[in-house]
Protein backbone atom coordinates (compact mmCIF):
# COMPACT_ATOMS: atom_id res chain seq x y z
CA UNK A 1 0.00 0.00 0.00
CA UNK A 2 2.87 2.42 0.63
CA UNK A 3 5.44 3.20 -2.00
CA UNK A 4 8.29 5.52 -1.24
CA UNK A 5 8.29 7.96 -4.13
CA UNK A 6 9.53 11.02 -2.29
CA UNK A 7 12.46 12.48 -4.20
CA UNK A 8 14.37 13.91 -1.28
CA UNK A 9 14.21 16.46 1.46
CA UNK A 10 12.52 19.74 0.61
CA UNK A 11 11.89 18.79 -3.03
CA UNK A 12 8.35 20.10 -3.48
CA UNK A 13 6.44 23.36 -3.04
CA UNK A 14 3.19 21.49 -2.66
CA UNK A 15 1.50 18.12 -2.49
CA UNK A 16 -2.11 17.46 -3.46
CA UNK A 17 -3.31 14.25 -1.83
CA UNK A 18 -6.92 14.01 -2.93
CA UNK A 19 -8.77 10.92 -1.66
CA UNK A 20 -5.51 9.06 -1.11
CA UNK A 21 -4.30 9.36 2.48
CA UNK A 22 -7.42 7.69 3.83
CA UNK A 23 -6.10 4.47 2.24
CA UNK A 24 -3.08 4.53 4.57
CA UNK A 25 -3.51 2.49 7.77
CA UNK A 26 -3.88 4.74 10.79
CA UNK A 27 -0.83 3.21 12.46
CA UNK A 28 1.26 4.20 9.39
CA UNK A 29 -0.13 7.73 8.97
CA UNK A 30 2.43 9.42 11.26
CA UNK A 31 5.27 8.02 9.15
CA UNK A 32 3.59 8.88 5.85
CA UNK A 33 2.85 12.43 7.04
CA UNK A 34 6.44 12.80 8.29
CA UNK A 35 7.70 11.80 4.83
CA UNK A 36 5.42 14.37 3.18
CA UNK A 37 6.50 17.02 5.68
CA UNK A 38 10.16 16.30 4.92
CA UNK A 39 9.54 16.40 1.16
CA UNK A 40 8.05 19.91 1.29
CA UNK A 41 10.18 23.00 1.03
CA UNK A 42 9.88 25.52 3.92
CA UNK A 43 6.40 27.01 3.75
CA UNK A 44 5.22 24.28 1.36
CA UNK A 45 1.57 23.28 1.22
CA UNK A 46 -0.28 19.99 1.58
CA UNK A 47 -3.88 19.82 0.47
CA UNK A 48 -6.48 17.23 -0.26
CA UNK A 49 -9.67 15.61 0.87
CA UNK A 50 -10.70 12.53 2.77
CA UNK A 51 -14.10 11.04 3.41
CA UNK A 52 -15.10 11.79 6.96
CA UNK A 53 -15.85 9.00 9.39
CA UNK A 54 -15.96 7.89 12.98
CA UNK A 55 -12.34 6.77 13.51
CA UNK A 56 -12.76 3.30 12.07
CA UNK A 57 -10.79 1.17 9.65
CA UNK A 58 -12.15 -1.42 7.23
CA UNK A 59 -12.02 -2.79 3.72
CA UNK A 60 -14.75 -1.80 1.32
CA UNK A 61 -15.74 -3.17 -2.05
CA UNK A 62 -15.75 -0.65 -4.89
CA UNK A 63 -17.98 -1.31 -7.86
CA UNK A 64 -17.80 -0.08 -11.43
CA UNK A 65 -20.93 2.09 -11.51
CA UNK A 66 -18.96 5.06 -12.77
CA UNK A 67 -16.21 5.23 -15.33
CA UNK A 68 -13.86 6.80 -12.76
CA UNK A 69 -14.16 3.94 -10.23
CA UNK A 70 -11.79 1.00 -10.32
CA UNK A 71 -13.47 -2.16 -9.06
CA UNK A 72 -12.01 -4.13 -6.18
CA UNK A 73 -11.45 -4.02 -2.44
CA UNK A 74 -9.93 -0.95 -0.82
CA UNK A 75 -8.62 -0.43 2.69
CA UNK A 76 -10.09 2.72 4.25
CA UNK A 77 -9.26 4.66 7.41
CA UNK A 78 -12.31 6.77 8.28
CA UNK A 79 -11.18 9.62 10.55
CA UNK A 80 -13.10 12.34 12.31
CA UNK A 81 -12.11 15.94 11.65
CA UNK A 82 -10.58 16.14 15.14
CA UNK A 83 -8.46 13.01 14.60
CA UNK A 84 -7.26 14.20 11.19
CA UNK A 85 -6.38 17.60 12.63
CA UNK A 86 -4.45 16.01 15.52
CA UNK A 87 -2.42 13.79 13.17
CA UNK A 88 -1.57 16.69 10.87
CA UNK A 89 -0.59 18.99 13.73
CA UNK A 90 1.54 16.26 15.33
CA UNK A 91 3.39 15.98 12.00
CA UNK A 92 4.17 19.72 12.13
CA UNK A 93 1.57 21.10 9.73
CA UNK A 94 -0.31 24.35 10.35
CA UNK A 95 -3.93 24.40 9.22
CA UNK A 96 -4.89 26.94 6.57
CA UNK A 97 -8.45 25.91 5.76
CA UNK A 98 -11.00 23.15 6.33
CA UNK A 99 -14.47 22.69 4.89
CA UNK A 100 -16.91 19.95 3.92
CA UNK A 101 -18.21 19.18 0.46
CA UNK A 102 -20.36 19.06 -1.52
CA UNK A 103 -21.42 22.62 -0.70
CA UNK A 104 -25.03 23.50 0.03
CA UNK A 105 -25.92 20.14 1.57
CA UNK A 106 -26.74 19.27 5.19
CA UNK A 107 -23.64 18.11 7.08
CA UNK A 108 -24.78 14.46 7.11
CA UNK A 109 -24.72 14.59 3.30
CA UNK A 110 -21.29 16.22 3.12
CA UNK A 111 -19.10 13.15 3.05
CA UNK A 112 -15.76 14.81 2.22
CA UNK A 113 -13.51 16.89 4.45
CA UNK A 114 -11.21 19.16 2.44
CA UNK A 115 -8.16 20.58 4.21
CA UNK A 116 -5.18 22.75 3.34
CA UNK A 117 -2.00 22.87 5.43
CA UNK A 118 1.31 24.73 5.45
CA UNK A 119 4.60 23.19 6.52
CA UNK A 120 5.37 24.70 9.90
CA UNK A 121 8.68 25.02 11.68
CA UNK A 122 9.52 21.79 13.45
Amino acid sequence: WYQRRVHGAESFDGVFANASLFHVPRSALPGALAALFAALRPGGALGGSNPRGMDGEDTVRMDTTTSSTIAGERYCCWLTEASWRALMQAAGFVELEAYYRPPGKPREQQKWLVTAWRKGAK
